[in-house]
């Protein structure tokens, strides 16, 4: 079958794009794949293309003004902080995601960074390493059963991690603020507010999506708001924690430990001072990893790609509004629209 339209990827974090091109090469389509992602070569792209598929690289709104006959920009993960919603909206352009696909991988290595730092389990892996056999390394430990965790936002990765700390007999706050107190209920745990969060959790846990609210939601003031003993778990977005008032409570004992998977500059620059401290324990942006769940991202990302370029509506569109924009760029939807309410 010739080849009837062109996808971009710019990015990706996996060995093989054989599974977004089997999928694409059923409708014809071929999938171009980016060498930096940079915007400069973006840009270059960006007209030849009917699709645009990303995981991390930015598509900026020079890239999407430069993708004169794109339809779609479908981002291969949840957030969606690195598209210009927006500008793609303004350009008739659907925008989709993935929201259901590491639920599992995301709820687990969070509970694991939380039991992680509980038992200081990397600080006594290293001493061992370094030939100290001792239990009195670092600060002392405290039973987790019976303690209270609070999680920063409702969505499903934050209501799957409810029953996996209920097994460990943690006591479960959430601070959801559009959240109704119903449904947190109905999981199992009470809503509380973000002050009240702070000042009554031994673990938090954040699960919410990088926005202009939540920009630097953790900073020096809540920090000092702080159990002295809490841990902080951070497998959301680097941008939702100040870095630098993250290093100094940890420096200074205004907080006890933190698990974080993601940072504001990723990778680190190699002197940075978090990196430094021994109650940290960094893992590399890895939390929504598994063969399982990277192969659902793969073709279930290729899929709402070739649902829109064939006249079907995506599985997942974060801009229904779109839908009923005069200049919709993917016209031919065979479906109904009124299953995606304008936002």
């Amino acid at each position: 079958m010739p080849n009837k339209w062109k996808v971009l990827i710019t990015d990706y974090a996996w060995h093989s794009l054989e599974p977004e091109r089997q999928i694409l090469a059923k409708i014809g389509a071929e999938l171009i794949a980016a060498e930096t992602g940079d915007e400069a070569e973006l840009i270059a792209l960006a007209p030849m293309m009917d699709g645009i598929l990303t995981c991390w690289k930015p598509v900026t709104a020079n890239v999407i003004a430069a993708a004169k006959k794109c339809q779609i920009i479908g981002r291969c993960g949840i957030g969606l902080d690195n598209i210009d919603v927006e500008t793609a909206t303004q350009q008739g352009i659907v925008v989709t995601n993935v929201p259901a696909y590491c639920i599992d991988e995301v709820s687990d290595h969070a509970m694991g960074l939380l039991l992680a730092c509980a038992r200081k389990i990397p600080r006594f892996d290293r001493a061992v390493k370094a030939n100290i056999w001792g239990q009195n390394i670092g600060p002392n430990m405290r039973r987790v059963r019976g303690k209270t965790l609070g999680i920063v936002g409702f969505g499903r990765i934050g209501q799957s991690i409810v029953p996996k700390a209920k097994a460990f007999r943690l006591t479960v706050n959430v601070c959801s603020p559009r959240t109704h107190p119903e449904l947190i209920r109905h999981h199992g745990a009470e809503k509380v507010s973000f002050p009240e969060l702070l000042a009554t959790s031994d673990f938090i846990t954040i699960h919410a999506p990088l926005t202009l609210e939540t920009q630097h939601m953790f900073s020096y003031p809540e920090f000092r708001a702080m159990k002295p003993t809490a841990m902080l778990i951070n497998t959301a977005r680097g941008g939702i924690v100040d870095t630098a008032a993250l290093t100094a409570a940890l420096t200074n004992g205004e907080i006890a430990g933190a698990g974080v998977d993601v940072l504001e500059t990723e990778p680190p620059q190699p002197d940075e001072a978090l990196l430094t401290l021994e109650n940290v324990i960094v893992t590399p942006h890895t939390a929504f990893v598994s063969e399982e769940s990277i192969l659902e991202l793969q073709t279930s990302a290729a899929a709402c790609v070739v649902q829109v370029l064939t006249g079907k509506l995506p599985e997942s569109v974060v801009n229904p509004s779109v839908l009923e924009h005069p200049s919709l760029r993917a016209k031919s939807f065979t479906l109904s629209k009124r299953a995606y309410p304008a936002k």
